[in-house]
């Protein structure tokens, strides 16, 4: 965990950033280098399709930390399980998946 001009960073944080060729990256944070002011981000969505998909060295300064969102419908849950899924992070999709059933059933319990 270290901080650059914005705010703290640490693995695991949604981050958007420019690319020194100026392209917009939006991805998270799998690891940071203190030392060299390094962030190495794996690439969700890209300007750039070819960075999609791969994990890249990124200046923190660069980097801007995404404000974390409080999924409220259906619609976001299934868009972030389809996330969850494209980048493999299993224990996310388990922890949405429950979410989504839990409102299941709380919409089967009304009717």
């Amino acid at each position: 965990m270290f901080s650059n001009e914005h705010t703290i960073l640490k693995t695991g944080d949604w981050i958007k950033a420019e690319s020194r060729n100026g392209e917009l990256i939006i991805g998270y944070i799998e690891s940071l280098s203190s030392i060299e002011g390094v962030v190495k981000v794996t690439v969700v969505t890209s300007d750039n399709n070819q960075t999609i998909g791969k994990t890249i060295p990124i200046l923190s300064k660069r980097v801007k930390k995404l404000p974390v969102s409080n999924v409220t419908n259906k619609t976001q849950i299934e868009f972030l399980l389809d996330l969850a899924l494209a980048t493999g992070d299993k224990e996310w999709f388990l922890a949405l998946s429950s979410e989504l059933n839990a409102m299941k059933q709380l919409v089967n319990g009304v009717r």
